[in-house]
């Protein structure tokens, strides 16, 4: 029994207790809310069955390579990762830092979105949101001003808060067993139940009347689409945010695994699992769209007219009135809000240890003081600012900055700050072959160093010129301004401000000589 409750130590490090534990965990990460209600969408709306050309391009020379780059780092110099990147070069701790700002505010509002999932469960049962769901959502649910009033409140809504709060207390409860009892524990509980449910709800939506041409809608390919760019800039960037990368968590996550760990095969059933399921979901969802366009008589193209075929729309307007509609609703509905509380559970995990590991490796703390600490704050700020009025406002200008220019700015410093600064990227290479079965070739280091620092560039100077011309979603100026380019700023300031403090003292488990020993062959 001793066993059982000892958590498994390397090096002075938490380590996963098994393979199968890391790749649960690292998949639960990446499949997340986006999965669900961003894909399917951004899918159809970039040349349907012709949009899945780019997303393979970009998943098997995007996502993939720098999934890798995230686990070489966090394995080698076994960290979290302002760590991680100090032991590589001191003067990338800052980086390392601005990635842990960029999951604290993620996951901030991430929580709040899972409050609201499990608030439509209960909804569900009864169908309580009527025959206007968008009215519900936006006005009985949220209390949501309308945009043109320019009204800014902090007043909270209390059926929103205490959920949040809840949510809070289990990610933290569980955080604080640390990696391996923790969340380890609990991805291999949530994620067969996410599978089973999951497989479940798209089982019955193809069985719907008009399922079918739900899906030749989604299938369907546009191939002239592939001749404009921002068709495959849509492609990198759903499969950039998808896989969770250049922000620490794989690199975090990866730093627990064990020293003789395969990391590119671990790598690759992740990858190629979460896109399955964004597949999956696809499938799922524009089947269930087919039977409500039919139910109207009306085509995918003219019910997307008037109805949210992507995000917060589509889930919790446009998926409950689909409900409302269909044999069995009821069900369907506590089925299909379970999922997204269970997918966002797994992603907020990660999230959250990225935040918490920096400040165990940083300050010396251990697991659950840093985990009630983090987890305290973080749900402070998430009732103040998202659990109120004008919550959805603000949560929408934060994830729009947060992942278009907060998670590309990272991945184009990590990547540039490798290859050119630290000139890091063989030392890697030869890491990831030498506890790896599939080997990656010298033209990984050119795909990461060099070719995808500027496509990224490229995508973050294209937001940014458009946020900067045109503003973002038609809210105020001085709201897009507060919340938009000021997480960014302030994300910036407080990364500065932890590198600039001291280390209590900088952890053991990483031998920078005997590493480079081994990398170069001269010792086994």
């Amino acid at each position: 029994m001793a066993n059982n409750k000892q958590a498994p130590i390397e090096g002075g490090r938490q380590v996963w207790a098994s393979q199968t534990g890391f790749i649960l965990a690292a998949i639960g990460s990446a499949i997340g809310l986006g999965n669900i209600w961003r894909f399917p969408g951004v899918a159809y709306t970039n040349g349907g069955g012709a949009f899945l050309v780019p997303y393979l391009v970009a998943l098997l020379f995007a996502g993939i390579p720098i999934l890798f780059l995230d686990y070489a780092i966090g394995h080698r110099y076994r960290g979290s990762a302002p760590l991680a990147l100090r032991r590589m070069n001191k003067k990338f701790e800052w980086v390392g830092w601005w990635q842990v700002l960029i999951s604290f505010i993620i996951m901030i509002y991430y929580a709040v979105i899972i409050g609201w999932a499990i608030m439509f469960i209960y909804y569900s049962v009864g169908e309580q949101w009527g025959e206007d769901t968008p009215g519900f959502f936006a006005g009985s649910f949220l209390h949501l001003p309308d945009v043109e009033s320019q009204a800014f409140s902090l007043q909270p809504v209390w059926h929103i808060l205490i959920p949040v709060a809840i949510v809070w207390l289990a990610i933290i409860f569980i955080i604080s067993r640390g990696v391996s009892h923790g969340i380890e524990r609990a991805n291999k509980v949530f994620i067969p139940l996410l599978v089973v449910i999951f497989v479940i709800m798209v089982g019955r939506a193809l069985f719907l009347p008009g399922a079918l041409d739900g899906l030749n809608q989604f299938f369907t390919p546009n191939w002239g689409a592939l001749a404009d760019y921002k068709v495959w800039l849509a492609a990198f960037s759903q499969i950039f945010f998808s896989l969770s990368v250049a922000f620490g968590i794989m690199l975090t996550y990866a730093s627990y695994l064990p020293k003789n760990s395969n990391l590119t095969g671990t790598g690759l059933v992740a990858g190629f699992a979460n896109s399955s399921f964004e597949i999956l979901a696809g499938i799922g969802v524009f089947a269930t769209l087919g039977f409500m366009a039919a139910q109207q008589g009306m085509t995918i193209a003219e019910y997307g007219e008037n109805a949210g075929l992507t995000g917060v729309g589509l889930a919790f307007m446009t998926f409950p009135a689909i409900i409302s509609q269909m044999p069995g609703g009821s069900l369907f509905g506590v089925l299909f809000f379970a999922s997204l509380v269970l997918a966002g559970i797994t992603s907020l995990l990660s999230l959250m240890q990225v935040v918490t590991g920096a400040m165990e490796d940083k300050f010396g703390w251990s697991t659950a003081r840093s985990s009630w600490i983090v987890g305290i704050v973080s749900m402070l700020f998430s009732v103040l600012f998202f659990a109120a009025t004008t919550g959805l406002n603000i949560l929408d200008i934060v994830d729009n900055f947060i992942n278009n220019i907060g998670v590309v700015s990272s991945a184009v410093m990590m990547t540039l700050a490798v290859s050119l600064v630290a000139r890091n990227t063989g030392t890697l290479r030869r890491h990831l072959n030498k506890y790896s079965t599939v080997k990656m070739p010298k033209a990984w280091e050119w795909l990461v160093g060099y070719i995808l620092p500027i496509v990224l560039l490229f995508m973050m100077a294209t937001t940014a010129i458009d946020l900067v011309k045109n503003g973002y979603g038609g809210y105020p100026n001085w709201l897009v301004t507060v919340f938009g380019w000021g997480s960014i700023v302030l994300g910036l300031v407080v990364a500065a401000v932890f590198t600039a403090m001291k280390w209590k003292t900088i952890p053991d488990g990483f031998d920078a000589e005997l590493e480079h020993a081994l990398d170069e062959g001269q010792v086994k």
